[in-house]
Order: structure tokens, then sequence, then C-alpha cells
């Protein structure tokens, strides 16, 4: 099996980090762009896409500034978290999302990214 690799993306968007925070970790904010249904229980978030279900946990919050989530079927080292980045002097807001895949599935993956984070930016209407 091929061993997955760390990648990174970062989205401009144009929000406050406060507003965007609650499309991160809330179930609520999330079923708006990433899942279509999303539960949360004890930190496990049940993400739910065309029927099938998938749980991650949320291992790590930072108000205002970032989520990282375990698959609990994946390897043990993945993880994926989306992660606020303010610009100190123009106050500039960008999404850094940071993902697991396999060499042959970085592209795929960066593709669908690219797509949940163009909903988002239009749930925003940013």
């Amino acid at each position: 099996m091929s061993e997955k690799k760390k990648f990174t993306i970062e989205y401009e968007i144009k929000s406050s980090p406060r507003i965007l925070y609650s499309f991160l970790n809330e179930p609520n904010g999330l079923t708006q762009w990433f899942a279509d249904d999303v539960s949360v229980r004890d930190q496990v978030y049940t993400f739910t896409w065309d029927g099938e279900q998938q749980k991650a946990k949320l291992i790590n919050a930072k108000e205002n500034k970032l989520v990282r989530f375990k698959w609990l079927d994946d390897e043990p080292q993945c993880y994926f978290e989306m992660e606020i980045i303010q610009d100190e002097l123009t106050n500039d807001v960008a999404l850094g999302v940071t993902d697991f895949a396999t060499e042959d599935t970085i592209a795929e993956r960066k593709l669908i990214w690219d797509n949940q984070i163009e909903y988002l930016i239009s749930v925003l209407g940013a």
C-alpha cells in the first residue's frame, strides 16, 4: 500500500475569522458546504455524502483559528485540518487546508477541496 503524503492548499476568503470558524466546526455550518449531513457526538463528527457515512474525531480546535479532524478508519498519521490565516497588516483572511493522499490521488483530492471551498465561498457570499 502506498504511503499517504501530506499536502497543503491555501484559499483566499473574504470573511471574518469568527464567521468562517462557525462553518468549520459547527455541524450546521459544515452541512452547508462540506457534506450533505453532519452530526456530532462526543467530539466525533459523522459526515454523510450520498448516503455514505464517514466518521472523524475532532482532535484539535482553536477558536477562530483552526480545526483538525482525524478519520476514524484512516492511517494513524493522517488527518485533515482547516486553518484560518489572517494577515496582520492587511487583515486579509485565507483558509489553509492540510490533508493526506497517496501520490496518485493528490491531484484528485485537491480538486475535491477546490470544489468544496468554492461552495464555502458562495455560501459565505464572499
